[in-house]
């Protein structure tokens, strides 16, 4: 599924259902729901929630800096020749890698920022920073997109949210909403792999993305979900 789809149906779905189970619905849990609803593309450079975090004229400013920095290290002094054109030809060469690689790059300095300056908005700094650090390097499709993903999110939103009123919605909706997504990809020609080292593949082959069927698939369970959540929270007293 695409990733606006992603984003429709993981939430509407997940919040329904706990407002359903009498859960507490709140700001922060509706914000969690959302973005559990696409974490698991956080591998994916080109995903929605990655290109939306890091759009393209960051990566320009990036490229931009990398470059004077490059220029910078060439005249500054700080090594003698030849290592000042090693230096300056190493770091402005960083600012020629692909669109990808250099949303990957965004992400680790982003995460080494948190670690490092982030004491402020503790435990939620550094939680940030280990899932940004951990798909950066890891291949789509891969650990974000196993029941190992689903645990260590939920797992992570519990002791994060311990001691708030709606402590207990806030890990709830996480875990959901993250779960719908893979629920969504094991729908896929692709599917996923929920227990590597595990050979065993979920690919149930209903819908194939970018195709008519798929297409269609997809805004019927839009629909579907437009409707459960009219019904949950406008015509439901």
């Amino acid at each position: 599924m695409m990733g606006k789809s992603h984003l429709i149906i993981g939430t509407g779905v997940t919040l329904s259902a706990m407002s359903l189970l009498g859960y507490e619905i709140t700001i922060p849990v509706i914000v969690v729901a959302t973005l559990s609803s696409l974490l698991p593309d956080i591998d994916e450079p080109n995903s929605l929630l990655v290109r939306k975090a890091i759009p393209e004229f960051l990566l320009r400013a990036l490229q931009i800096a990398l470059i004077g920095a490059a220029i910078y290290l060439y005249f500054a002094g700080i090594a003698s020749p030849p290592w000042n054109i090693v230096l300056s030809l190493l770091v402005g060469s960083v600012s020629f890698l692909p669109g990808r690689r250099l949303r990957h790059l965004v992400m680790l300095l982003i995460a080494l920022g948190l670690f490092a300056f982030g004491g402020a908005y503790d435990p939620w700094n550094y939680i940030a920073a280990c899932v940004l650090a951990l798909s950066a390097l890891v291949p789509h499709r891969g650990l974000t997109h196993t029941l190992y993903g689903v645990a260590g999110w939920g797992t992570l939103l519990y002791f994060a949210s311990m001691g708030r009123v709606d402590g207990s919605s806030i890990w709830i909706a996480g875990g959901m909403s993250y779960a719908l997504h893979l629920l969504a990809d094991s729908l896929t020609h692709n599917g996923i792999t929920p227990l590597p080292p595990l050979p065993f593949k979920l690919r149930l082959k209903l819908m194939s993305t970018g195709t008519k069927k798929g297409n269609a698939m997809e805004r019927t369970c839009i629909i579907l979900t437009l409707a459960l959540v009219i019904y949950v929270f406008i015509l439901t007293p």
